[in-house]
């Protein structure tokens, strides 16, 4: 994290004078008014120099992003990282590619959402906006997204044609919403989530 003391006629021009120096813009730093400075007689005589300590922080994304080729680089995978900031829905998504995808994936999507929400940590970890996360591999969360709703529709006819509810194995928050969204229109059934983390599972009742 740089930081730079910088010294002007005025508050505004020590700090224009920093942010030139850093590089950067007034929404990426914060500024500490060390002195406001005095104009003086005449404005020369008795005059005092404004002065400011401007920090630039930390970029969120760019840190995550780091985090993760980090991550890819010591499992000794060579893929290729694509990162997508959406600032209206505060949301970013990294997207992953290469040959060996499928280690970063692993079995029905466990490696991949265990890399997502360590990167929902580390985006959020100390800076000053929220965001929520998607880590995809190649267009493997609209795959499951489709497999997912396939399941609970069977799930949902077996359920009505046992007239028992029927548990679904344990699964993620996102997907578990999935589910709820695929049958919240279907009048024969109800879900509802039942168990602790990370064992959290879909029941779906008659």
């Amino acid at each position: 994290m740089r930081e730079i003391t910088a010294s002007g006629q005025t508050v505004d021009e020590a700090v224009q004078s920093a942010l030139e120096q850093l590089d950067t813009t007034k929404d990426h730093v914060s500024i500490s008014i060390i002195d406001e400075g005095k104009k003086g007689l005449l404005g020369v005589f008795g005059s005092k120099p404004a002065i400011v300590k401007v920090t630039l922080e930390k970029n969120q994304i760019e840190e995550a992003e780091k985090y993760l080729k980090d991550i890819i680089y010591y499992m000794n995978v060579d893929v290729n990282v694509t990162t997508t900031v959406s600032e209206k829905e505060n949301h970013v998504t990294f997207d992953l590619s290469g040959e060996k995808i499928a280690i970063l994936i692993g079995k029905r999507g466990q490696t991949l959402n265990a890399l997502q929400y360590l990167l929902h940590l580390a985006v959020n970890k100390g800076g000053k906006k929220y965001y929520t996360v998607t880590v995809d591999a190649e267009g493997y969360r609209s795959r499951r997204k489709d497999t997912l709703e396939t399941l609970a529709n069977r799930m949902a006819e077996k359920a009505i044609r046992i007239k028992r509810k029927v548990a679904l194995e344990p699964m993620p928050a996102y997907e578990r919403k999935i589910i709820h969204h695929a049958l919240q229109n279907n009048n024969d059934v109800t879900t509802y989530s039942d168990g602790t983390e990370p064992h959290r599972h879909i029941v779906i009742k008659p």
